[in-house]
């Protein structure tokens, strides 16, 4: 069996023999990238407090997850292991290191899943750039390749996908979620005030007139909305989603409360009222406002489902919601797309659908809102009355 120092030699030297060898178009996939991984694995696995056999493993798995691209591009990590499996054989290596090795560098192709400590911590190590200070090289580095491989791809493309990828992305291990997260929301961040001068110069291009002139038989083409206007929809759904979500949590302690309230006077105090009958007006007192109060908090969070169809005539007319599933929960697929599509290809029906979603949710907020503040109004009035009878009772009427 190979010392820890040979092996893990023997094995930089292989994937080293192999990446030297990749064409020159894949100048991010490449021996540079996977020397960084490796260094990534070692710092994340220690972090992790991985075992020495462990830490060897993610290292190994470092070196290896990229060897693939000798084979093919797409795929890459089933080749590599197919390619590096006679190798970690001849090695010595138990069936269980290989599988454990092999499991890790599948579990680096997107999206990522790994089910083992050692395969999280080469997930975080091949995604480290994206917390990096040097993110944007590598990123464009990545976009370079990409347009080597596979023909032109534009900035601004290239750094939407960016975004995307790093909106879906998560750390796997401890260091990775409170580390590396951070630094990569930062880098989050920058890119999308980027892709926001990015768009900016475009509007500014498009409102410029060829040659500067200006053609009066030339018709003007729609604004496209400003990204103040966008914004405006993303933010206001959000807080009334969250505005929702606050109603539904009050209404959920209300219920919870006073129904602990109305089981214990159940359970416990009205079979002593015939020996206390000074508590009778009291505990009716508390009960009434209790089952009052829990009545109305039911309502707030009762869901109210309409009929879930609209027809051709509606979306001619622009006048169904299709991004309210109340509006299309019975409709078929097929009629369900013809509808989407139309709104799509149809700015003002988008935009009007868009406010009409937001002013019905605000309806049913409003709802909400008027039966919780009745809930709790009862509930406080109610209680504060109760306990006063009480008071009084056992002050003028002693329980013997």
């Amino acid at each position: 069996m190979l010392t820890e120092i040979s092996l893990l030699n023997r094995t930089r030297d292989y994937a080293e023999t192999l990446l030297r060898a990749l064409p020159a178009e894949l100048v991010y996939h490449n021996l540079n990238h996977t020397q960084q991984v490796a260094e990534a694995a070692e710092l994340i696995g220690k972090q992790a407090g991985l075992d020495p056999e462990e830490m060897e493993n993610a290292i190994i798995a470092a070196w290896l997850h990229d060897i693939g691209y000798a084979r093919k591009r797409h795929q890459h990590e089933a080749a590599g292991v197919d390619m590096a499996r006679p190798f970690l054989e001849e090695l010595g290596l138990s069936e269980d290191r290989i599988q454990d090795i092999s499991d890790s560098v599948l579990a680096t192709q997107l999206p990522q899943n790994p089910r083992t400590r050692v395969a999280e911590v080469v997930c975080d190590a091949d995604l480290f750039h994206l917390s990096s200070d040097r993110f944007f090289d590598r990123s464009e580095l990545m976009r370079q390749e990409v347009k080597n491989t596979t023909g032109k791809i534009g900035k601004k493309k290239w750094l939407q996908g960016s975004i995307k990828l790093m909106e879906c992305h998560h750390y796997f291990t401890e260091y990775g979620k409170t580390v590396l997260t951070p630094l990569k929301e930062k880098n989050l961040e920058k890119a999308r005030k980027k892709l926001a001068e990015l768009e900016a110069e475009d509007d500014e291009k498009a409102a410029q007139p060829l040659g500067g002139i200006q053609l009066e038989d030339e018709p003007k083409k729609p604004k496209r909305p400003d990204r103040g206007v966008e914004t405006m929809f993303r933010v206001t759904s959000q807080n009334h989603f969250q505005l929702s979500a606050m109603a539904d949590n009050k209404a959920n302690i209300m219920i919870s409360v006073n129904t602990i309230i109305v089981s214990l006077i159940v359970s416990i105090l009205i079979r002593k009222l015939e020996e206390w009958p000074q508590l009778i007006i009291p505990t009716v007192m508390l009960t009434a406002s209790s089952l009052v109060a829990t009545i109305f908090a039911i309502l707030a969070t009762r869901p109210h489902i309409t009929s879930g169809r609209f027809s051709k005539e509606d979306i001619h007319n622009k006048q169904a919601n299709l991004l309210f599933f109340g509006n299309f929960h019975k409709m078929d697929l097929v009629d369900y797309e013809w509808g989407m599509r139309e709104m799509m290809n149809d700015a003002d029906f988008l935009y009007s659908s868009m406010t009409r979603d937001i002013y019905y949710l605000g309806k049913v907020l409003g709802k909400k809102y008027r039966l919780l503040r009745i809930a709790y109004t009862t509930f406080m009035f109610g209680f504060a009355a109760s306990v006063l009878a009480f008071g009084i009772a056992a002050y003028f009427f002693p329980i013997r």
